[in-house]
């Protein structure tokens, strides 16, 4: 898992929850209101609403957020949850411990945990840590923004 991008507004809109994806380069923001998770915007949450003609400085997040999140617990087994979410088609699973927000599983994490056991004469082990979203993270913030 990874540190779930997370935002305190649910008044917010589509543009400022695509900024602050973008910033973060992950694919959705979980939203939490006094401590507790109201929801949670995904990528394609906002490419949705501008397919169907939504104006993205004027569409706040609460009109297309997903209200009932699916997540679990810290200690479930990556098999367990991307088979979870492979079953309810999504690709990121808030991960909860004590009733708080710890992380996201992203299908990318999961993608990355699968390539990392691969173990093959001549093919190197990958590090999960230092994939292209540090990376990238870098350059956006050196001004690279493409």
């Amino acid at each position: 898992m990874t540190s779930a991008a997370v935002t305190d507004s649910t008044s917010g809109t589509l543009r400022t929850a695509a900024e602050s994806m973008w910033r973060q380069q992950t694919g959705s923001l979980v939203i939490v209101d006094g401590g507790s998770i109201v929801g949670i915007i995904t990528e394609r949450d906002v490419l949705r609403a501008l397919a169907r003609g939504a104006d993205p400085d004027a569409e706040p997040i609460t009109g297309v957020l997903t209200r009932e999140l699916i997540t679990v617990p810290s200690d479930t087994p990556v098999r367990e949850a991307a088979r979870l979410m492979a079953q309810n088609w999504i690709r990121h699973l808030p991960i909860i411990e004590n009733g708080e927000l710890v992380g996201i599983l992203s299908q990318r994490d999961v993608t990355g945990v699968f390539a990392a056991l691969w173990h093959e004469f001549g093919v190197p082990e990958i590090d999960v840590d230092s994939l292209v979203r540090e990376r990238r993270l870098e350059r956006i913030e050196a001004g690279d923004l493409d």
